[in-house]
């Protein structure tokens, strides 16, 4: 699971733009017309649906509301009961909860709980009935495989994202940088770093965590670009201590200590660069489009001044984002009644989560590239038509990342990742505190007390 104050926002951030962009349009490809739709014609079923959004957030509520309210009339016989509980996800409750047999019919997940999930018998197995969600031939299979466990299938995919590189348009132009062709090398990051910050005190190139779990987590986003591994491909080494993991310490390291182009502040968690980006003083970060929309809704940026590109040289990409789970007491009429309704909510171009005529209309923003399940097929291509179509956000300013993401592999986080993570935040941190820093002594260090910890696991 990414470091909490990370996923809490994320959870927030993706929920309220998946929320915020519904249909009540009445049409649907699966409609009643679907072959889950048929089997459920006839009995009433009800299913309960967690992630709904609360009452704080009028227009997303607004917008799911209405969303049942047209699914129920495709579908009379299906009866919905939102549960509106947030933030969604409550990590110090949530596995409580699914041990104590508490949650929905339909119940929200991030992608990092799923293994652990399945693992433990605490999901429903939906392959029987996968066939009716009609988009399902068209996902990502790297997406779809996160529910996956061989050839069966226990949850679908609500939203997906990956990892870029978040940077400052405004800054680019002020230091002389062209902010329509970002970097697209590390060479080129650093370069672009060092003219932000010979812009005068207060101004830093690029930021990076080193600290709460969230330096080790960058790493691991930096380490996957440059085609490294954080663990062996069975789970059960450590894989980091490679050219790759060095490469990203001594990056940090030059961009630090010889360049400058980093602040002398660091021990940098979440809050802290989206604080720095938001008051115009920092020029890049990684990040996934949700920085955008952080900033702009949270710390005073603006959209118009950021752009999200491409992670450089990235051959693959720290993957993630949510979806939905089904109790394991539920009944086949309510899989059949709880895939139309996911169908209809979140996976159908135009409706649902991409009716974005509808979020354009309600004043919410509209152009963010948060949510990638189908690449460049058929309703990804439409789902991004539209997106541009109706957008209030400059979706330029985000091309080259949409491009990036289509091309890249998604991969998600390691096991035990928060465990990890938190070692890995030593190593961070060592390099952005300590100019003497033994990069190879670090990654040695790291690397015992990571296998001690996936020994304990296995």
């Amino acid at each position: 699971m990414k470091p909490r104050n990370l996923a809490i926002l994320l959870s927030a951030g993706l929920a309220l733009a998946a929320a915020g962009c519904g249909s009540d349009s009445g049409s649907t490809p699966g409609g009643a017309s679907s072959p889950a739709g048929s089997a459920a014609a006839d009995a009433p079923v009800t299913i309960s649906i967690g992630c709904q959004p609360p009452k704080s957030n009028p227009k997303e509520r607004a917008q799911w509301d209405a969303d049942v309210a047209a699914f129920t009339k495709l579908h009379p016989n299906i009866t919905i009961e939102s549960k509106d509980a947030f933030p969604c996800i409550v990590p110090e409750t949530f596995q409580a909860k699914l041990a104590g047999g508490e949650m929905e019919d339909l119940f929200y997940v991030y992608y990092t709980d799923v293994r652990k999930i399945i693992a433990s018998g605490q999901a429903a197995d939906i392959s029987p009935y996968v066939n009716s969600v009609t988009t399902l031939k068209d996902m990502r299979a790297d997406v779809l495989s996160v529910f996956k466990d061989g050839d069966k299938i226990y949850g679908i995919p609500r939203t997906n994202y990956s990892t870029g590189l978040v940077y400052n348009r405004a800054l680019f132009t002020k230091a002389g940088l062209d902010p329509e062709a970002p970097p697209k090398t590390w060479a080129e990051v650093q370069a672009a770093a060092k003219k932000i910050a010979a812009l005068g005190p207060g101004y830093v190139g690029y930021g990076e965590y080193s600290a709460g779990n969230t330096g080790g987590w960058h790493f691991t986003s930096s380490l996957y670009g440059r085609g490294g591994d954080v663990v062996t491909p069975d789970g059960k080494k450590a894989a980091f201590n490679s050219p790759q993991g060095k490469a990203v310490l001594e990056n940090l390291k030059t961009m630090r200590w010889t360049d400058n182009s980093m602040g002398t502040k660091q021990l940098l968690r979440w809050e802290d660069l989206m604080r720095m980006m938001g008051s115009g003083k920092l020029g890049m970060m990684i990040g996934a489009p949700d920085v955008v929309q952080a900033v702009n809704n949270d710390f005073k940026g603006k959209f118009e001044d950021y752009g999200v590109t491409a992670l450089p040289e990235s051959t693959a990409s720290l993957s993630g984002g949510d979806g939905y789970m089904f109790n394991p007491k539920v009944t086949p009429e309510q899989i059949k009644a709880g895939l139309l309704w996911l169908e209809y909510r979140f996976l159908t171009p135009g409706q649902g989560q991409f009716n974005y005529e509808r979020s354009k209309n309600d004043g919410l923003p509209v152009g963010l590239p948060t949510t990638d399940l189908y690449g460049t097929t058929a309703p990804g291509t439409k789902i991004n038509e539209q997106r541009t179509q109706f957008a209030t956000v400059p979706v330029e300013h985000f091309q080259t990342y949409v491009d990036g993401a289509a091309s890249v592999q998604f991969k998600l986080e390691p096991p035990k990742a928060q465990e990890i993570y938190a070692i890995l935040d030593t190593a961070m941190s060592a390099v952005l505190t300590r100019q003497d820093a033994n990069i190879d002594q670090l990654l040695s260090d790291a690397e015992k007390k990571v296998n001690n910890v996936l020994a304990k696991s296995s």
